[in-house]
């Protein structure tokens, strides 16, 4: 297994003030110090408003995002088409899902690329943020992988499969499995608090093959594979294991019109920039064509392209 690092590149805000001094050389009346005076401060309260820097002539986009495959898209192509504009991309890579949303509330960015539009609708109402989807640009796609097995048909009855153990990604497991034909239904997965994956293990006419419905820790799956006959892993954790190039998906989500929407990571700004020069740049540079080929080159269906418009 090879783990990929990319570069980071830490961003710092740096704000300049200046003082400004008015002061009067005449002291000839009351009233002509007092005009001496007002004028400067209405002077100093104009040159305080005018902002040290702007957008104008600035041609340096920031965007977090997290590592795989987000940074390394933005990185490896995503930079290279913005620079055929006159763009220069400096990619900020966070390790967690809270600093790229604050960090772009805080103006420290001009966009992220890392989230689904109910994780972002979400931090919005939690943490009173302020920010808005401007362009959907990829799945990663739940699939099917084994060690043991090439083809879904030759997986044996009894077979233990292997999904995670969280009430989200548990479901969607079991949804993937029953859309590959391997489950004839959920039972009661994801509506029954006492349905339990051994419940749905002992159900025969959910579960006709008899497979023995294994929930582990959603980022230990690949490692857990040579204990399992397969495994239903998140297309993260699947690429951070090399998993698509070594063992490649037996056979992966496939999605309707609503839960493609559900699934597709955005490109996300701050409220109030989605019509910016560099917004629309960055939305330009990644539903492009450029970016569909090394999307579907580079990862081998464990990320799909989704060039959807933020609803």
């Amino acid at each position: 297994m090879k783990k990929r690092f990319l570069t980071s590149i830490v961003l710092a805000g740096v704000l300049a003030f200046g003082a400004l001094t008015g002061c009067g050389s005449s002291a000839d009346s009351a009233a002509e110090t007092t005009q001496d005076t007002q004028t400067a401060e209405t002077t100093e309260k104009t040159q305080e408003a005018t902002p040290a820097q702007t957008e104008d002539g600035d041609k340096t986009i920031r965007v977090g995002a997290t590592p795989v495959p987000h940074a390394e898209i933005l990185d490896n192509i995503v930079k290279e088409v913005l620079a055929e504009d006159g763009w220069t991309l400096e990619t900020v890579v966070f390790s967690d899902y809270v600093l790229p949303n604050t960090s772009l509330e805080a103006d420290e960015l001009d966009a992220n690329y890392f989230q689904t539009l109910g994780y972002m609708n979400q931090q919005n109402t939690d943490a009173g943020l302020h920010l808005a989807a401007v362009a959907g640009v990829h799945i990663e796609p739940m699939g099917i992988y084994s060690q043991k097995y090439t083809a879904i048909a030759d997986i044996p009855d009894g077979a233990s499969i292997g999904i995670p153990n969280d009430p989200d990604n548990g479901e969607r497991a079991v949804d993937l499995l029953v859309q590959k034909g391997l489950l004839a239904s959920k039972g009661g997965f994801g509506t029954d608090d006492n349905y339990t994956e051994d419940s749905l293990t002992k159900d025969k006419e959910a579960n006709p093959h008899g497979y023995v419905i294994t929930p582990l820790e959603a980022a230990s799956l690949p490692l857990s594979l040579p204990d399992l006959d397969a495994a239903a892993v998140n297309g993260n954790y699947a690429l951070e294991a090399g998993l698509p190039s070594s063992y490649p998906a037996l056979d992966i989500e496939e999605f309707d019109e609503e839960t493609t929407v559900k699934r597709t990571n955005f490109l996300v700004v701050k409220q109030g920039n989605e019509a910016s020069e560099k917004t629309q740049a960055l939305i330009k540079a990644l539903q492009s064509d450029k970016v569909k080929a090394y999307i579907d080159e580079t990862y081998k269906g464990a990320v799909i392209a989704s060039f959807i418009d933020a609803q």
